[in-house]
């Protein structure tokens, strides 16, 4: 890989595309890699190739999907280095999580649109210690500290919101089916 690629022509539109796409990429790491660190890395050198090749990009399809190749492509990439990989095609496995992610995707999607909405009903103290930890990556310390808390104390306040959302979730998803 090339350490120093050159922009692509519209780094701004580039950003707001992968930045969408994101989760999707992440979702699709995740499914064969159970490493949340190993999938974090790949996601990276997914971005830093789609940064390099966005000038391919045909603007004529949907980026998320194009994205996702080229995560499958680094995700295979780094199962083959260590192995890994060849194990999982022999069984047939890689296949399997996939047809089974596709096949639950319909319910994920149901239920992170009800947890989006669900935290946009928390208060906004707790809305700040969610958005901090799970989207910022903020740790407990810094959160505790900016909140004038000792860690315990957030970290049981934070497993109560969990528990809250968990309940406003499977009542939203829970409306859903009734309807």
């Amino acid at each position: 890989m090339n350490p120093n690629p050159p922009l692509p022509p519209d780094q701004p539109r580039f950003l707001r595309l992968f930045l969408a796409s994101e989760r999707e990429v992440r979702r699709t790491v995740l499914a064969m890699v159970p490493s949340l660190a190993d999938a974090e890395d790949i996601v990276q050198q997914t971005a830093a190739a789609l940064w390099e090749k966005f000038a391919e990009y045909d603007e004529a399809r949907p980026f998320t999907p194009w994205a996702c190749r080229f995560a499958q492509h680094h995700t295979r990439r780094w199962l083959e280095r260590r192995a890994i990989w060849q194990r999982l095609l022999e069984h047939g496995l890689a296949e399997e999580l996939t047809q089974r992610r596709e096949a639950l995707r319909p319910e994920m999607e149901r239920r992170l649109a009800a947890l989006e909405k669900c935290v946009e009903k928390l208060p906004e103290e707790q809305r700040r210690l969610v958005t901090g930890y799970y989207y910022d990556r903020t740790g407990i310390g810094a959160l505790a500290e900016a909140q004038g808390r000792s860690v315990e104390a957030v970290y049981k306040m934070m497993q109560r919101i969990r528990q809250a959302l968990l309940e406003c979730v499977r009542a939203a998803t829970a409306q859903e089916v009734e309807a």
